[in-house]
């Protein structure tokens, strides 16, 4: 098997991920290993499903490695055309033209494979691949080493403007809008398919798992000029069950913010709007987890007015709460820059556009500059 490993075509993770932008990646672990993260856009063709992998590993600790290669085979042997037939039709599919990559090139792979550590279970279907005359590269160090090129850049100096403001005070709209004007924007929310609040999931189906939060970060990250401003929503590092990569969570809290503030009335109407399309079972739900923090009788009253279809109130009601829980002192008091920007509709991208021009401001300044001297180098 070393054999096979020293003829196959290994790259970077750096090198991997740039392929992956016009090459599709075929990841060979286990459907469990899958699900629990894996590189976002990956393909998954097990060369041993969840039950095989594990009979492979308890041979190898009881027996020994000649033992468990040997059971490999032969579970593998009886999968070797169907992998095959699954690989050419991935490689098949997949519209090889692009502008960015000429596919005439040919030291350019048909597909890029991986496994968890860039051994046997990758190294032994790049082989099968390429006896069907299919051009494959290795993720040198596998899964686990893209895992780490992802954690370090979740380290590295990154210039964030942080938008913050009460709850319903839209700013993942206006973070929308900000892109439309060409300013770089990660949602972390959409990332995580949670609105950070016990509403949060509410309409929204189940949540990646923390590691495949990660994963979609890095992705992001990665499509962004980090020499370049990102602005992000104020969040916990915690968002429903994800959590933001404690790195990059501590960046934002010494980050520029700018909080907007957004009347009350218009806050209600925004919320209200969002969610009176929603199963009202779902509300009372979300209503039921904040029960003790918003006091019995109130949590009464919420419910109440959702039964009756009084939306808005149940609105003010919890509004109440979280403005006393999260409308404080929240903010660092390490950050750079704290400006306040009274917004009367977070929905008028002519608010965008202003928010940009605070940002310039903010950015002029010679903490920030020297911040982006930092990423600018290491981009």
């Amino acid at each position: 098997m070393q054999s096979i490993e020293l003829m196959m075509n290994s790259v970077s993770p750096s090198k991997f991920l740039e392929l992956a932008r016009y090459r599709p990646v075929v990841d060979v672990r286990s459907p469990g290993e899958y699900a629990h993260g894996h590189i976002p856009g990956a393909v998954n063709l097990p060369l041993f499903d969840d039950l095989e992998r594990a009979e492979v590993g308890t041979l190898y600790k009881q027996t020994g490695r000649q033992e468990a290669l040997l059971c490999g085979l032969e579970i593998a042997g009886r999968k070797m055309k169907q992998l095959a037939e699954q690989a050419l039709a991935v490689a098949t599919l997949h519209d090889k033209s692009t502008d960015e990559q000429d596919s005439s090139d040919e030291s350019t792979p048909d597909l890029l494979v991986h496994c968890w550590r860039g051994g046997m279970r990758s190294s032994s279907v790049g082989w099968l691949l390429e006896q069907v005359d299919l051009k494959v590269s290795l993720l040198d160090g596998g899964y686990r080493a893209y895992r780490n090129a992802g954690h370090e850049l979740f380290a590295r100096p990154i210039q964030l403007i942080v938008l913050g403001g009460l709850t319903g005070s839209g700013k993942t709209q206006l973070l929308a809008l900000i892109a439309e004007t060409g300013e770089q924007v990660i949602d972390l929310e959409r990332l995580a398919n949670h609105r950070g609040s016990a509403f949060g999931s509410v309409g929204l189906g189940a949540q990646p798992t923390v590691e495949q939060f990660e994963n979609e970060l890095h992705q992001r990250l990665r499509e962004l000029d980090l020499s370049k401003r990102i602005w992000m929503e104020a969040e916990s590092q915690s968002i429903g069950r994800a959590y933001i990569p404690l790195p990059f969570f501590r960046q934002s809290l010494s980050s520029p913010m700018i909080v907007i503030n957004v009347p009350l009335e218009k806050r209600v109407e925004l919320l209200t709007t969002e969610y009176s399309c929603f199963a009202k079972t779902e509300l009372i739900e979300s209503v039921e987890k904040i029960h003790k923090r918003l006091g019995g009788q109130n949590a009464q009253l919420a419910i109440t007015a959702i039964e009756q279809g009084d939306f808005a109130t149940c609105v003010k009601i919890c509004l109440a709460y979280y403005d006393k829980s999260y409308g404080g002192p929240k903010y660092s008091e390490n950050r750079r820059a704290l400006r306040e920007f009274d917004v009367c509709d977070p929905r008028n991208g002519d608010v965008a556009m202003q928010l940009v021009e605070i940002a310039d401001s903010i950015e002029s300044g010679p903490e920030m500059q020297a911040l982006a001297g930092a990423a600018q180098r290491l981009g």
